[in-house]
């Protein structure tokens, strides 16, 4: 029977366990043009005991920021900064991919220079607010993306895996989900559009299929993989048609040759599990344990043949070394919330692993 602590290979990429780490975001890139810091290094570094870690989500372009001090991606600058994080994790042993992440419609003109505004598939703003660094501000009716700058912005994920690889990054992985920009195309609430890029399923994964179809063109599919989260409502998603439409994205993805399908889970295990069979190549749930964060009790999901690997977000946060602690049945800190998004080094990189005799 497999298990959480056997290796597996990832689109021929080794990986020590089948435990990973969930992005996060953090909000701490501190370093010039919202490039990484010493202490991003040391962060990631400390938890290389995983699987596969996969990064807070990383902005493609510029305006595809939609939170304070994210990091990005897009300039000289920051592919050296993360070099260096990319170096300490690899002088760990690690894995790390890259997730690339365009906030869409998710942000506000505070964020992003030069009179930027948000970006979408079409005139719709979101509900509910943002975080700035002037507090919380409503969301704000975004700009609709033309044809040409929807070519554009394809061409921006594809240049951005490339610098992840220059970075040393192992791969990407291509955030299709939580409300952001490629899930506000699968969405009919958000994409209101009558063209190629909207209205029937087929038009409404266009955007996802022909981002992957780049990514893996510019870096190789092998190095590529793709999160999704059907039916989450979050940042005022609405899909009444999830099946149908999750279905046809994995069909324009299967034949991609990516190296996994990260799915958060929603409450519907039976779609999970649908997903599971039509997708060719390894499958990573983060799955259902709301209210609470995921706990071993999911390690389970990879005997029972539910997944390949299962990610941990809270829990590795707190846990540097998570899998050492799995292993041991614990015990396991606490996360503390109130420093999950920016500050210093208090709930970042001060979690204390185990030690001998713990």
């Amino acid at each position: 029977m497999t298990n959480a602590f056997d290796p597996i290979d990832l689109g021929g990429t080794r990986l020590a366990n089948r435990i990973a780490m969930a992005p996060m975001t953090r909000g701490r890139a501190y370093g010039p043009g919202t490039s990484p810091t010493p202490a991003m290094e040391t962060y990631y570094a400390q938890r290389a005991s995983a699987g596969l870690m996969v990064t807070e989500g990383v902005q493609p372009s510029v305006v595809g920021q939609g939170y304070p001090d994210t990091p990005g991606l897009h300039s000289q600058e920051q592919v050296a900064a993360w070099r260096k994080v990319t170096d300490a994790v690899h002088r760990e042993g690690g894995v790390i991919f890259a997730q690339l992440m365009h906030t869409g419609r998710i942000g506000h003109p505070s964020l992003l220079p030069d009179g930027l505004v948000p970006v979408g598939p079409s005139p719709v703003a979101a509900q509910g607010q943002v975080f700035t660094k002037e507090g919380p501000k409503d969301f704000v009716v975004p700009r609709e993306l033309s044809e040409e700058e929807i070519r554009r912005t394809i061409a921006d994920f594809a240049a951005a895996a490339r610098n992840a690889i220059a970075a040393g990054f192992d791969g990407v992985e291509i955030h299709g989900a939580n409300g952001y920009l490629i899930h506000q195309f699968l969405a009919p609430n958000a994409n209101h559009r009558t063209d190629a890029w909207g209205g029937s399923v087929e038009h409404r994964v266009r955007f996802a299929a022909e981002v992957a179809a780049a990514v893996a063109e510019a870096i190789g599919g092998e190095r590529v993989g793709f999160r999704v989260s059907p039916g989450n409502p979050y940042n005022d998603i609405a899909e009444d048609d999830v099946a149908e439409v999750y279905e046809a994205l994995l069909a324009r993805l299967a034949p991609l040759g990516l190296a996994y399908l990260h799915m958060i889970e929603g409450p519907d295990r039976e779609l999970t599990h649908r997903l599971r069979k039509q997708w060719p190549a390894a499958f990573v749930l983060n799955p259902l344990t709301y209210p609470r964060p995921t706990g071993p009790d999911a390690l389970g999901l990879i005997a029972d043949g539910t997944a390949d690997m299962v990610s941990f977000g809270a829990l590795f946060l707190a846990n540097p070394d998570l899998p050492a602690r799995l292993a041991a049945d614990g015990p396991f800190n606490s996360p503390d919330p109130a420093t999950f998004y920016g500050g210093d080094e208090r709930g970042y990189t001060d979690y204390p692993a185990l030690t001998a005799g713990a």
